[in-house]
């Protein structure tokens, strides 16, 4: 979709991309500078000027440049182009107050494995092995996890994103993570009951008891997040596809999931529900 895609180039908005594509103009190499300058002459120079800076940058395997132009709720149009560079990210923390709070493990997928990061043992690895990524996609990572992982880290991530929060709001799926995929028909079995409120909680448990369980209930939490990211973005490309001319021909298949590797422990999360019934956090959870 990416090469058909216009509106991030200067001057071109949503109803000028929707009357190039009905006037013929499908993709960048259909468009020539004579025939931009009889269409919008005024703005064929803006046009044909973004669109060569945009082949290079693709060229280039620099999704960063079309990051940058995208508005948030169209970065799904980078997808199939970059999938091969996209890594799926959630974090896990103390608490929402990323001047204060400290991240507790961070789940890390690509399409092809899975990796998790914990405190104390490995997450300092995590700010390298990043760096092998030029996407991220997240659900409320613009907001949360990556403010939250650069203050942690103190180190820029300077990666294209790809947030699916805007996303799936454009698409009228808002609240949640959780929220959306049970909308969207995803069920998460043994995890479903299971939400950021009660990671704090399985994390201060493996912490205080050294209870193993509970820590392995937590990655199990925080790795479905990520793999199920990716069956979102799937599904929401494929929602977006439907309003434009190219639904059949650019439809992606999809996502085949790995099995997770980590196992919810169900006495451990009710013993952890029980042990906080009184608790509260006074803000909503975006990230759950």
């Amino acid at each position: 979709m990416l090469t058909s895609t216009f509106v991030h180039i200067q001057g071109i908005g949503v109803k000028t991309e929707q009357k190039l594509w009905e006037s013929g103009f499908s993709d960048w190499n259909s468009v020539s500078q004579g025939a931009l300058h009889r269409f919008i002459p005024k703005r064929s120079g803006f046009l044909h000027a973004g669109i060569e800076e945009s082949i290079r940058n693709l060229d280039e395997n620099n999704p960063a440049y079309f990051g940058d132009r995208l508005q948030p709720g169209q970065a799904w149009r980078m997808f199939p182009e970059f999938r091969s560079s996209i890594a799926y990210v959630d974090i896990e923390t103390t608490g929402l107050d990323r001047g204060r709070d400290e991240i507790t493990t961070i789940a890390l997928y690509d399409s092809r494995s899975i990796r998790v990061y914990i405190q104390g043992e490995n997450l300092g690895r995590f700010a390298d092995d990043i760096q092998d990524y030029r996407i991220l996609a997240t659900y409320n990572g613009k907001s949360f996890d990556v403010p939250f992982m650069e203050r942690y880290f103190g180190a820029r991530l300077n990666h294209a994103q790809i947030d699916l929060r805007y996303i799936l709001k454009s698409l009228g799926f808002s609240g949640g993570l959780k929220r959306c995929e049970r909308r969207l028909g995803m069920d998460r079995g043994d995890l479903s009951e299971v939400d950021g409120f009660l990671a704090v909680h399985l994390w201060d448990r493996y912490k205080r008891r050294g209870d193993v369980k509970a820590l392995e209930s937590l990655l199990a939490y925080n790795v479905q997040d990520t793999i199920n990211l990716e069956r979102l973005l799937v599904t929401a490309y494929n929602l977006k596809i439907t309003h434009t001319p190219f639904a059949a021909e650019k439809r992606v298949p999809e996502a085949i999931l790995p099995e997770n590797p980590f196992r919810v422990d169900l006495r451990t999360v009710d013993a952890v529900k029980e042990s906080t019934l009184n608790s509260t956090w006074p803000v909503e959870v975006f990230t759950t």
